[in-house]
């Protein structure tokens, strides 16, 4: 292979990586123009990229019409790579557990809803507890609620949209979106009585090496919120730095 073909063909997959990484942060697809426009290429080479990815099942045609998304052959090479995230964070969940005392989640933002992946209890004797498989909300949770905040607005807007209008919600999106907001700012999000009575959360999200995001969250009664509330802020924080670096 000639030296010029050798580049030519860096480049080419270089810009693939590139347009794939664009599509991860979209839930709902993308089209190819805005696509083309997040990697600052023409759309006609977007068009020939995403064509061969297609080929490939790499990508895929949305369901709904909405554009392109990630298609299932990027989980079986996730698969592959015998990636486990459970495993992999079972320790950090361990670590917070013992620096706090209380419990702590990892769930997964799956569709619409937060999948619960692992927790580990905590050590005092009212404590919470949820059900590894059990689905909960989006924006009643902290874990939801730092994982919408991780996506684009109007990827996270048709999420909240869709689950208050399931749920017959009426709430300002203007204020939410702004609470969203502080959240990409501080690191951290929030339940204060949102989702249970008596409950209250404190999470943080991030995205894994094939781009799915997580939360790992710590439940604590309301009851000893008020006095737990630094003690978890403070560990919470040092963990997403820490889970950041490796997933970076």
């Amino acid at each position: 292979m000639s030296e010029k073909n050798e580049k030519g063909g860096i480049q080419v997959i270089s810009r693939a990586a590139s347009i794939l990484r664009v599509l991860k942060e979209s839930q709902s697809g993308m089209s190819l123009g805005k696509i083309a426009e997040r990697v600052d290429l023409p759309r006609s080479t977007v068009q020939r990229i995403t064509s061969a990815l297609a080929e490939e099942k790499f990508v895929i045609a949305d369901a709904n019409g909405s554009g392109l998304r990630l298609g299932p052959e990027l989980n079986v090479l996730a698969g592959a790579a015998n990636y486990n995230i459970v495993e992999h964070c079972r320790l950090l969940l361990t670590e917070l557990t013992q620096k706090t005392g209380e419990t702590t989640d990892l769930a997964v933002m799956r569709g619409i809803g937060m999948v619960f992946l692992d927790q580990v209890p905590g050590v005092y004797r009212l404590t919470t507890v949820s059900q590894v498989g059990e689905v909960f909300p989006l924006t009643t949770t902290a874990n939801g609620k730092a994982c919408l905040a991780k996506l684009k607005a109007e990827d996270a807007i048709k999420l909240i949209q869709n689950e208050w209008d399931r749920n017959g919600v009426n709430r300002s999106l203007e204020d939410f979106l702004a609470e969203l907001d502080k959240i990409r700012k501080q690191g951290l999000a929030y339940d204060l009585d949102e989702h249970s009575a008596g409950v209250s959360a404190i999470g943080f999200s991030f995205a894994d090496w094939v781009g799915d995001l997580h939360a790992i969250s710590i439940p604590v009664p309301t009851t000893r919120f008020s006095r737990q509330r630094a003690i978890i802020e403070k560990a919470l924080l040092e963990t997403a730095a820490n889970i950041h670096q490796t997933f970076q």
